[in-house]
């Protein structure tokens, strides 16, 4: 199952793909790793679906990632009369405190915190922005609002407050109880919903404590201003376009992309590109071209994995929107321009061993022409450092640890296999040529460059680099 590309497919698993059978067959068109959405999705569910994917990563011996995506604080309106109501533009909406169902001039916001905390002036956005109001009076009991654009309007719509940092933590009681089961269930990435500062991804690390990585999405205004903040604590990105073109210009969504794109580039961090990116796949078994072209350019920016949501979760042609999202990156990757470009962007490594060793592998491995760079890691993160690289030659991660394999299942151009550690140096190189061979990356008489840490099984100390001939143990060149 060696993928013939480096950039890696998430699949949200659903309605349309909870079977043993089409999880199988989105693997097998391209799935590294699959993404279980906790708004919809109960307890003994998740942990069935963690059942099925853990059976089918030991059928194929090849280690498959598990994103659990916790719902985050949902602000939602109150109840209508007649469950719905006209409201039009130009005139003046009051939210309050009062849980009597609304009409047309007031509705219920049972959110005290958003109260606490709006100011005049500020843009008030219901129903995925389909309604767009600024708020011009605020009180403790009640906001006054002007209605900018108006529409149609039904009981317990969402609420987005782009420009209001809501004093709520991230981490609701539903989230709560998600991830805790979600730990248990031995999951490898919970991603966070709807933050908006980095003390909440400290405040999920705090709780997971190493079980799983913690990925933050980036869906408000809020965290794209503290961006750098956020990545600096989060082990991985999200560009969550959905929510984020809500409360923020559409416009201004593709060069967010591309910035954090590049920030977790320059971090040596994963960042998955997602929401729409085959929206029309959920009724179609062909995506438009401007779809194409919206994978591809997530792609040629060096994105780490690329997601589908509803597409694989409730549409009609889960598999082959999969199929489709393998071979766009297939095909971005064999253009002549798709490593140069990566290169382009490439930063200078940290003042630190490992970072050194990193870039100086990569260095070699292009210069000698070298068959492919296998690493020996621990924690996985001599396996992220060689991909921050974007080298070349392929990457193959070896680790003793079957969660270490998991975590790097997002990372992009990493082939992870899961091995006994090597017992010493020679048993690293010879190892490391076996495996290099087994899984096609090298043919006999072909050079490889070997990464590790000394002494071995020391998470985080890259500090060795070798290179050796498959195929003949005794020759090993310094």
């Amino acid at each position: 199952m060696r993928r013939q590309r480096r950039t890696k497919v998430v699949a949200t698993l659903g309605p349309a793909s909870s079977s043993r059978t089409m999880i199988e067959r989105l693997f097998q068109a391209g799935a590294d790793v699959f993404r279980i959405n906790m708004s919809h999705t109960s307890h003994d569910k998740m942990r069935e679906l963690v059942e099925t994917i853990r059976n089918i990563e030991a059928d194929y011996e090849r280690p498959i990632g598990i994103l659990v995506d916790l719902q985050g604080p949902k602000l939602r309106l109150g109840n209508f009369k007649n469950d719905w109501a006209e409201i039009d533009a130009g005139q003046d909406l009051t939210l309050d405190t009062d849980p009597t169902p609304g009409d047309a001039t007031r509705i219920h916001l049972p959110h005290p915190e958003i109260f606490a905390a709006i100011k005049a002036g500020d843009t008030l956005l219901i129903d995925d922005g389909k309604l767009r109001l600024t708020v011009t009076e605020t009180k403790p009991e009640c906001i006054v609002a002007r209605v900018k654009v108006g529409g149609k309007i039904a009981s317990r719509k969402g609420v987005s407050l782009p420009d209001t940092v809501i004093p709520v933590a991230a981490l609701a009681a539903k989230d709560l109880a998600d991830l805790e089961a979600a730990l248990d269930a031995g999951i490898d990435w919970v991603a966070l919903s709807f933050i908006q500062r980095p003390e909440d991804v400290a405040e999920a690390k705090k709780i997971t404590r190493g079980r799983a990585a913690v990925m933050a999405k980036i869906e408000k205004p809020q965290a794209v201003t503290r961006l750098n903040d956020i990545l600096d604590l989060a082990d991985a990105l999200m560009v969550a376009r959905g929510d984020l073109g809500v409360e923020m210009p559409l416009e201004k969504v593709p060069g967010v992309q591309k910035e954090m794109t590049r920030a977790c580039r320059q971090a040596g961090k994963p960042v998955i590109v997602a929401t729409q990116m085959l929206e029309s796949m959920i009724t179609s078994p062909v995506p438009t071209r401007a779809e194409v072209s919206d994978v591809a350019t997530a792609i040629f920016d060096g994105a780490d994995a690329v997601m589908l949501s509803a597409e694989s979760a409730a549409g009609q042609y889960p598999v082959e929107a999969v199929a489709t999202m393998n071979r766009i990156a297939e095909e971005v990757e064999n253009e002549g321009m798709y490593l140069p470009s990566l290169h382009v962007l490439r930063t200078e490594p940290e003042a630190t061993g490992a970072d050194a060793i990193a870039a100086a592998a990569r260095q070699v491995a292009e210069t000698l022409d070298l068959a492919a760079i296998v690493c020996w890691t621990s924690s996985g993160s001599t396996g992220m450092r060689v991909s921050r690289e974007r080298p070349k030659p392929p990457t193959v991660a070896i680790s003793p640890m079957v969660s270490t394999g998991r975590k790097l299942s997002l990372v992009w151009g990493v082939h992870c296999v899961v091995a006994e550690d090597a017992r010493d140096q020679d048993d690293m190189v010879e190892r490391a040529c076996q495996i290099a061979f087994r899984e096609g990356f090298a043919k006999a008489g072909q050079r490889i460059i070997i990464v590790a840490g000394v002494p071995l099984g020391t998470p985080g100390a890259t500090n060795m680099m070798r290179v050796a001939y498959v195929g003949s143990p005794a020759g090993v060149e310094a």
